[in-house]
């Protein structure tokens, strides 16, 4: 057995492999292209973006793996059927359940190799692209409205303000600029107002604000309303520490692309935004599918089994790559549309994320089945 699974192993890797390569290659260079048209723009320059799509190569491997494991084991089988390799090795005793489990191990493999991938390699690179263009263009723009984050407080007399952050743009040493921050008492009603032209997050979730202008208004029950409107407190200050829950894993979720967040961040960011009563089902159904998204390597390996079965007359290796490129295809266009329901429907998140690898392995067992038994 041991001569049949490195049989096995060495032909899916090589295959898997030559894949995977040439789908990295072309999204590289659609990639490269793409960046050229900013070639000149803010001081980005060509190596620049050499180095941006270079850094874009571990995201794509990580979206393309499961494709790639596909096409890859379905070349394989199918060159092993029509050269009757895998006959040979079924009348020497590789049973239809012995056959699986040795993919399924391999399936293993592939499926830690994208949690790997996805948790740490993309994370770190997706990062620095976005660390390269800021760089570039003197920072990142977050919009017409800029990020907006909440957080709820709860004060000495036990009542609990709500605080809304707004920072406008991301400098490429991590600085936050044009910051605004809102507190509201438990009836709503604004009570203090700081703007800050930059601020930095310390490791103790501290704000160091610079630049600082704040505005604080009396409570409503403490005097008229004339009264209250010349109690209003206006100061200057060059530096102001704001002690907040909002650490800098929290703002870098909701500043930097969703990419640049593992599984453990993303999970904690989702249960910051359901502390604050804030819509987290995007976040969670992202959260599931890159917790289930490594067991898809698992199916490909079950959907590609059923291609060794196969009588070799029953079309070409190339007819069968093709069927494998378009149930790669499927996958991920089915992939994006459970999302796009589950948030559109407000599915259960981890239901949507597994729906599409569940359907998938269903119906490998289900061809599997059908050929060992009737063909």
């Amino acid at each position: 057995m041991k001569t049949v699974r490195r049989l096995l192993y060495r032909d899916i890797l090589g295959a898997v492999f030559f894949v995977a390569l040439a789908f990295l290659s072309l999204f590289f260079f659609i990639d490269f292209v793409d960046e050229l048209e900013d070639v000149g723009r803010h001081g980005y320059t060509l190596p620049m973006a050499l180095m941006s799509s270079l850094l874009e190569i571990p995201g794509h491997l990580y979206e393309l793996l499961p494709i790639a494991v596909l096409i890859g084991t379905i070349y394989s089988m199918a060159r092993m059927a029509q050269s009757s390799e895998f006959t040979i090795l079924r009348t020497g005793g590789l049973g239809p359940g012995r056959a699986l489990s040795l993919l399924a191990v391999l399936g293993v493999v592939f499926a830690l190799i994208t949690f790997l991938v996805g948790d740490f390699v993309v994370p770190a690179s997706e990062r620095e692209a976005v660390r390269v263009k800021t760089l570039a263009s003197g920072g990142q723009d977050l919009g017409r409205t800029g990020a907006w984050l909440r957080e709820r407080r709860t004060m000495p007399q036990g009542v609990s303000h709500q605080v809304s952050l707004n920072v406008q743009r991301l400098a490429p040493d991590g600085t936050l600029e044009g910051v605004r921050i809102f507190e509201f008492d438990e009836q709503g009603r604004l009570q203090e107002r700081i703007a800050a032209a930059r601020a930095r997050i310390g490791a103790d979730a501290v704000w160091t604000l610079q630049d600082v202008q704040r505005t604080v208004w009396p409570p409503a029950d403490t005097a008229s309303a004339t009264q209250s409107r010349m109690q209003v407190q206006l100061e200057r200050l060059p530096e102001l520490r704001w002690a907040s829950s909002l650490g800098a894993d929290v703002v870098a979720a909701a500043v930097l692309p969703i990419d640049t967040m593992s599984t453990l961040e993303l999970w904690r960011y989702t249960e910051h935004l359901s502390d604050q009563e804030q819509a987290a089902q995007r976040h969670a159904i992202r959260f599931w599918r890159k917790a289930l998204y490594p067991f898809a390597c698992l199916v490909m390996v079950a959907l590609a089994l059923p291609f060794a079965y196969l009588h070799a007359r029953a079309g070409g290796i190339s007819f069968k790559v093709f069927g494998g490129i378009m149930l790669g295809i499927s996958f991920v266009l089915l992939n994006n549309v459970a999302g796009h329901l589950g948030l559109l429907r407000d599915w259960t998140p981890w239901l949507t994320a597994a729906a599409p690898s569940i359907f998938y392995l269903l119906l490998s067992l289900a061809a599997f089945t059908w050929l060992v038994r009737y063909r």
